[in-house]
C-alpha cells in the first residue's frame, strides 16, 4: 500500500501553497470577466462603475417604475430588472397590458433572416410631424405602417439635418464577444432604445432613454448627461442576434443626431457606437410597395396600448367640439313617416331674394354673395382652445385689445356716480382735452391717420344686401325706419331699443310692423339701456362713413385757430370725464373760451387736436386733475396724492420741487389708477454710476411715482351676448369663431306653431323630445327658411326624427299672389311678395312647406378623389371609409379614385382588398391635373339624379357626413361646401389645434345634374395647376342660381401635411453641410 510523501510536501508546501493561489487567482479572474453571472460578487456596480448602495438601486426601481412603458418580463433578465418587474401593478394595466400582448401576438409574423442582412438596419421617417418627445411620434396618424419614407442604415448614428422628424430604426445586434455589456443613448430631442433578450420583437423592453418631456436633448457623444441614459448590465453571447429599436423625434430647433454606444461592463472603458459588423436587417423592403406592411414588426415600443383603448376615456383635449353632441349620432334614429308630414302645412314657392341667377360677377366675386346660416342649440364649432393666440372673434381690433383689453365692459364700484369708469361713459359728461400750452413746443403723440384711428375700434362689416336691380349697397343705420335718432339715443337711451334685442325678441322672425329690413352695414348694441348705475350704457352710433362725412365739417375751438398748423393725422383718442360744474364752481372760473362739443368717434372716443404732445388727464376721484404745474404737494395735486397715485420720497413737511412742463400725465388703461411720468431723456450713467442693466440693487429714483394697486376693486358688469354681434355675412377675416347662433325665442316660437299644425294633421300622437337641430337661412324681405330636426315620441312607444325645410314666409295683407302659378292639384301655392310690393304692410307671416325644397334621405352620394403616390394618404382614406361603412351601415355611396399613374403602391389592389360597399378605380395617364382628374371621375356616374362631392384626400370624415351631404343637397336648389377644419403641425382628430379654413371651397357637394348644367370643372384654365378652381367653380354655381350652403360641420378636420413628395414634386439634390 503506498504511502503519502509526507515528508516532500512539508518540504515543498510553500510551493504547493503558492501554486494553489496562482491558479485560484486565475480561475476567479476568467469568471469574473467570462461568467459574471456565476459567481454572485458581494457588491455591485453602478451605471458608471461606482458602488451601488441600496438607497440608490431603490431609487432606479421607483424611476423604472414610473416611466410608464409597458414591459414584458424573461426569464433571462438579471437581478436587478427582476426587481424592477416586481411592482405592484393595477387590475386595469394588467388588462390593458394583457390586450396588447394578445393585439401584438395576432399581428406578428416570423420572417426568415438571411446572412446577406448583416451591414445595415432599417430606417423608417416619418415627416412633417411637430413635437420634440416620443409620445408624440405615436401619435402620428401613420406611425408605425406607413412612414413618409423606408431605406437602410450602415451604423445607428444618424444625423439626417432636418427638421420635425421622426425616425423608426429596427433590426438586429449581433454581439462581438460573450459577456456582460452597457448601453447608452444620445439625441436630440428625444429617444428610446428598446432590446429584446432574443430574436422576437415581441419580447422588446425599454433599456435606455434620453427625456420623455420633449424639453430634454444631449449633445453628440453625451452619454452621461441623464441617468436614464445608461443602462445595467446586460448579458449577450456572440452565437445570437437580439431585435433592437430605437425611436427618435426631432422638432424644427438644435442639431439634430441620434446615436447608440456600447461597451463591455467593466468601469472606466469608453462608450462606442454600434458599427455595421454588428447590426443586420429586420427585412428586405427594396422589392415591396409601400401599402406592403404586414413584415413591420409592432412591438411595444411602437404601442404603449391596445388601439381604441382610450377612446372609452373622457377626451383630455380642451376642445368643446370633441365633447358628445346628439347631431354626431342623430342618422341612426328612424325617419318619420313621409305620409305624416304631408298636408301639414300649406305648399308655397320659394324664392329667396339673395339668389344671385345670371348676375354679372367678376372672377372669383362669388365669395361676396355666399352668407352663412345659424344654427340652434350651440354646437360648440367655435375654436375657445385657440383664442389664446387669436381673439378674432370679438369685434375689438387685435391692436386695441393688446393696449385696452376688455375694460370697457365693466363698471367700477369703486367709482362715484358722476365719475363715469374709463370706457362706460355718457357722451353728455366727456369734454375734448384742455389745450392751453400754446405756445410749448411738445413731442408729437399722435402718430395715427383718421382712417387708421377708425380701424381701430371698428367691428365686423355688416353684410351687404342685394336689391332688384343687382346693386351692391349699404344701409345708414340713422337712416332705418325702426332706428332712434341720435338725440334720442342720447337723451334718453332707454327708449331706444337696440338691434340685439329686437333680434333676440320672439317677435324677431314675424315682422309686422310693416318694415322690411335688409342686410345692412350697421353697429349691434350689446345691452339694453338704463341707469348708470345699475347698467352699461352703449349710446347709439352713426356709422363710420356719416362719421366720416361729418369730420371736415366739425367747428374748431377759436384757440386753435391761432396756433401752428398740424397735420390731420396728429389726432388720438381720449376719453375724459366733465366735471360737474354745479359741484365744483371754482373750476369753471379757470376754464377759457367758449365750450366745445365733443365729436364722439365710438362709445366714450372723442376726436381733439392735440399740439406735439398729447395731455390726457388722469383720472382721480371725484373729478378729473388739471395738468399739474406746481409741486406734488400742491392744493391742485392733493386729491391726487390722497388716493395713493403719486407717491415720492420726500417727507410730508418738505415741499416739493417744481416739475418741468415736460411732464405728463398718462391715463393707464385699468380704471381708477393713474401714473406721473417724465419725459426727460436718461442720462448716459457717468464712470462709478451703475447702468440701468446692472444687476446691482439701486435705490429707486425720487422722480418716479409707484403705481397703486387697489386689491379690493370689484366692478359690475352686464352680460353681453357677443354672438348677436355677428352677422351672415361670409366672413373670410376669423378662422377660429364658429357657426352663427341662433336665438333660442326664434327657435321657439316657430317650433310651437309647427308641432301644433303636426298634431293637428296626425291626431295628436306626437311629443317633442329633443330640439336637435335647427338652422336658419336669413332674407329679410321674403322670409326665412329653416331646416328643422326633432326627436319625437310617436304614440308613446317609438322615437322617430323629423328632418325638414319650412319657410316662413313674409306676405302682403289679404289673399295671396294672384300671380302666383298654382299646382296641379292640392292647395294653392302662397306666393312671395314683388319688389314693388316691399314698402306695403304684411299681414302674419305664413308657415308653410316650400315645394322644390325637398331632400331625399336616400340618394346615392359618390365620393371623387384624384391621386397620385400618397400610399399612405390612400391606403388612410380608404380606412376611414370602411369605417364610415361599419359606422352607419349605409351602402348608398361609392368610392371613386383616379389614379395618375401612382408607383409606390397599387391601389386597385387596396381597393379590391377593402369592405368598401362600391368602388370604382380610373387610371389617367400624365402629370397630376386636380381639375381633370374630378371631370374623369363624374363623367363615369351614369345616374344624374344622384349626389357627387368633390373631395380631397387627407380628410378626417365625421359618422353623419353622409347625413350632412344629403340634407344640404336639394337638385336644382342647393349646393352644399362644408368649412373643414385644418389641423396644425402635430395635431390628430384626438387633439384638434388648428384653424377653419373659410376660405377654401375644394369639399363640394353638388347634384350631378346641376354639375353637368353649370359646365363642370374647368379642366382648359386649370390644366398644369391646382389652387383657384374650387373658387371659379363657386362663381359658376351663383351665377345658375343655386344657393350655397355654407357650414362649419363638427368633427370634420383636414389632416396636416405638407408639399414634400406630393403630386408631379421634384425631389432636389441633398443637402451638404
Amino acid at each position: 500500500m503506498p504511502r503519502l510523501p509526507v515528508k516532500k510536501i512539508r518540504k515543498q508546501f510553500k510551493l504547493l501553497l503558492l501554486l494553489v493561489l496562482l491558479t485560484s487567482a486565475v480561475w476567479f479572474t476568467y469568471l469574473h470577466i467570462h461568467l459574471g453571472k456565476t459567481i454572485k460578487l458581494h457588491f455591485n456596480y453602478g451605471k458608471d462603475g461606482e458602488k451601488e448602495t441600496d438607497t440608490e438601486r431603490q431609487r432606479d426601481t421607483r424611476s423604472s417604475a414610473a416611466t410608464g412603458h409597458r414591459q414584458n418580463r424573461d426569464a433571462g433578465d438579471s437581478g436587478e430588472d427582476d426587481v424592477a418587474d416586481e411592482q405592484p401593478m393595477t387590475a386595469a394595466d394588467g388588462r390593458s397590458r394583457s390586450r396588447l400582448r394578445k393585439f401584438l401576438t395576432e399581428r406578428h409574423q416570423k420572417l426568415p433572416w438571411k446572412p446577406e442582412f448583416k451591414g445595415q438596419v432599417n430606417l423608417h421617417v416619418f415627416e412633417d410631424w411637430c413635437g420634440s418627445s416620443v409620445a408624440q411620434l405615436r401619435k402620428n396618424l401613420h406611425f408605425p405602417l406607413y412612414p413618409h419614407t423606408r431605406t437602410t442604415l450602415k451604423k445607428l448614428a444618424v444625423a439626417p439635418k432636418w427638421k420635425n422628424y421622426g425616425l423608426r430604426i429596427f433590426g438586429f445586434l449581433h454581439p462581438y464577444r460573450d459577456g456582460d455589456f452597457q448601453f447608452s443613448v444620445s439625441s436630440d430631442d428625444n429617444s428610446e432604445f428598446w432590446l429584446s433578450p432574443d430574436e422576437s420583437p415581441l419580447n422588446a423592453r425599454l433599456l435606455v432613454f434620453v427625456g420623455q418631456l420633449g424639453t430634454e436633448w444631449s449633445a453628440p457623444g453625451e452619454f452621461n448627461k441623464f441617468r436614464s441614459q445608461s443602462s445595467k448590465s446586460v448579458h449577450l453571447m456572440s452565437s445570437r442576434r437580439y431585435y433592437f429599436e430605437l425611436l427618435h423625434k426631432q422638432d424644427d430647433k438644435g442639431s439634430d443626431h441620434v446615436e447608440v454606444g456600447w461597451r463591455p461592463f467593466l468601469p472606466g472603458l469608453k462608450y462606442e457606437v454600434i458599427d455595421s459588423a454588428y447590426i443586420s436587417l429586420y427585412t428586405d423592403e427594396s422589392s415591396l410597395k409601400m401599402n406592403s406592411v404586414a413584415h413591420i414588426p409592432q412591438t411595444s415600443a411602437s404601442h404603449v396600448g391596445p388601439p381604441g383603448a382610450e377612446e372609452s376615456g373622457a377626451p383630455r383635449h380642451g376642445a368643446d367640439m370633441l365633447k358628445p353632441d346628439p347631431r354626431d349620432t342623430f342618422y341612426s334614429t328612424p325617419m318619420i313617416s313621409p305620409s305624416r308630414l304631408a298636408n301639414v302645412l300649406p305648399a308655397c314657392l320659394y324664392s329667396p331674394t339673395y339668389v344671385v341667377k345670371d348676375f354679372p360677377m367678376a372672377r372669383y366675386q362669388g365669395l361676396q354673395f355666399v352668407y352663412l346660416p345659424f344654427v340652434y342649440p350651440n354646437d360648440f364649432t367655435r375654436l375657445t382652445h385657440m383664442e389664446r393666440e387669436n381673439k378674432c372673434f370679438y369685434r375689438e381690433s387685435p391692436i386695441y385689445l393688446e393696449k385696452f383689453g376688455f375694460y370697457k365692459y365693466m363698471k367700477m364700484d369703486d367709482e362715484e356716480e358722476d365719475d363715469r369708469p374709463f370706457f362706460f361713459p355718457n357722451p353728455d359728461d366727456f369734454q375734448e382735452e384742455d389745450e392751453t400750452e400754446a405756445d410749448e413746443e411738445q413731442e408729437p403723440v399722435g402718430t395715427h391717420s383718421p382712417e387708421e384711428l377708425l380701424d381701430l375700434g371698428r367691428g365686423p362689416s355688416g353684410p351687404v344686401s342685394l336689391p332688384a336691380g343687382g346693386e351692391v349697397r349699404g344701409e345708414d343705420p340713422r337712416h332705418r325706419e325702426d332706428a332712434p335718432s341720435e338725440s334720442e339715443s342720447r337723451g334718453n337711451p332707454g327708449k331706444s331699443k337696440s338691434d340685439s334685442e329686437r333680434r333676440a325678441s320672439p317677435a324677431a322672425p314675424f315682422r309686422t310692423d310693416g318694415a322690411v329690413p335688409g342686410r345692412s352695414l350697421s353697429w349691434s348694441h350689446t345691452g339694453p339701456a338704463g341707469k348708470l348705475g345699475g347698467s352699461l350704457l352703449f349710446p347709439k352710433m352713426p356709422s363710420v362713413s356719416s362719421l366720416a362725412r361729418r369730420m371736415p365739417n366739425e367747428k374748431r375751438e377759436p384757440k386753435l385757430e391761432n396756433r401752428k398748423d398740424r397735420p390731420v393725422g396728429n389726432k388720438v383718442y381720449v376719453t375724459r370725464p366733465r366735471p360737474d360744474r354745479a359741484r365744483h364752481p371754482e373750476r369753471r372760473l379757470r376754464e377759457e373760451g367758449p365750450s366745445r362739443r365733443s365729436r364722439e368717434i365710438f362709445p366714450g372716443v372723442f376726436f381733439y387736436q392735440s399740439g406735439k404732445t398729447a395731455r390726457p388727464a388722469a383720472k382721480s376721484r371725484p373729478g378729473p386733475v388739471p395738468p399739474v404745474k406746481g409741486a406734488v404737494g400742491s392744493p391742485d395735486n392733493r386729491s391726487l396724492a390722497d388716493a395713493g397715485e403719486i407717491r415720492t420720497n420726500r417727507s410730508p413737511g418738505t415741499a416739493a420741487p417744481r416739475r418741468p412742463d415736460s411732464a405728463e400725465r398718462v391715463p393707464t388703461p385699468y380704471p381708477g389708477t393713474a401714473e406721473t411720468l417724465e419725459s426727460r431723456p436718461d442720462p448716459e450713467p457717468d464712470e462709478g454710476e451703475m447702468s440701468d442693466y446692472g444687476y446691482e440693487e439701486t435705490e429707486p429714483r425720487p422722480g418716479w411715482a409707484e403705481e397703486n394697486v387697489d386689491w379690493r376693486r370689484t366692478f359690475s358688469v352686464n352680460p353681453v351676448d357677443f354672438e348677436l354681434l355677428r352677422s351672415d355675412w361670409n366672413d373670410l377675416r376669423c378662422n377660429v369663431s364658429g357657426n352663427l347662433q341662433l336665438a333660442e325665442s326664434e327657435v321657439v316660437d316657430v317650433l310651437a306653431q309647427y308641432m301644433e299644425k303636426l298634431n293637428r294633421r296626425n291626431g295628436g300622437i306626437y311629443t317633442l323630445l329633443r330640439i336637435v337641430n335647427v338652422e336658419k337661412r336669413r332674407d329679410s324681405a321674403r322670409g326665412n327658411r329653416y331646416l328643422v330636426e326633432l326627436e319625437l315620441m310617436e304614440r308613446g312607444r317609438s322615437v322617430v326624427r323629423l328632418s325638414e325645410y319650412i319657410y316662413v314666409l313674409l306676405r302682403r295683407g289679404g289673399a295671396a299672389d294672384p300671380s302666383a302659378p298654382a299646382p296641379a292639384s292640392g292647395p294653392p301655392l302662397a306666393g312671395p311678395p314683388s319688389p314693388t310690393d316691399l314698402g306695403a304692410a304684411y299681414a302674419e307671416p305664413l308657415l308653410c312647406q316650400p315645394v322644390t325644397l325637398r331632400w331625399r334621405n336616400d340618394v346615392m352620394v359618390h365620393f371623387v378623389v384624384p391621386v397620385k403616390n400618397q400610399a399612405r394618404w390612400v391606403q388612410q382614406f380608404i380606412w376611414d371609409m370602411e369605417h364610415l361603412h361599419r359606422k352607419t351601415e349605409d351602402d348608398n355611396f361609392s368610392v371613386i379614385i383616379v389614379d395618375f399613374e401612382s408607383e409606390d403602391m397599387d391601389v386597385e389592389q387596396a381597393l379590391r382588398e377593402s369592405a368598401l360597399p362600391r368602388y370604382e378605380y380610373l387610371r389617367r395617364e400624365g402629370n397630376f391635373e386636380r381639375s381633370a382628374g374630378l371631370q374623369m371621375g363624374v363623367d363615369t356616374i351614369e345616374d344624374s339624379h344622384s349626389v357627387i362631392f368633390l373631395c380631397d384626400l387627407h380628410i378626417h370624415f365625421p359618422p353623419n357626413i353622409l347625413e350632412s351631404i344629403r340634407k344640404h343637397c336639394v337638385e336644382g336648389r342647393l349646393a352644399f361646401a362644408p368649412i373643414v377644419m385644418r389641423l396644425g403641425c402635430g395635431s390628430s382628430p384626438k387633439e384638434p389645434d388648428g384653424f377653419w379654413e373659410v376660405n377654401g371651397f375644394g369639399l363640394f357637394g353638388i347634384y350631378k345634374s346641376d354639375f353637368d348644367q353649370i359646365g363642370g370643372m374647368n379642366t382648359e384654365e386649370f390644366k398644369d395647376r391646382w389652387g383657384g378652381e374650387d373658387w371659379e367653380l363657386l362663381d359658376r354655381v351663383l351665377q345658375n342660381g343655386l344657393e350655397v350652403e355654407r357650414l362649419r360641420l363638427r368633427n370634420f378636420f383636414h389632416y396636416y401635411h405638407s408639399k414634400r413628395g406630393m403630386w408631379n414634386a421634384q425631389k432636389g439634390k441633398s443637402i451638404k453641410g
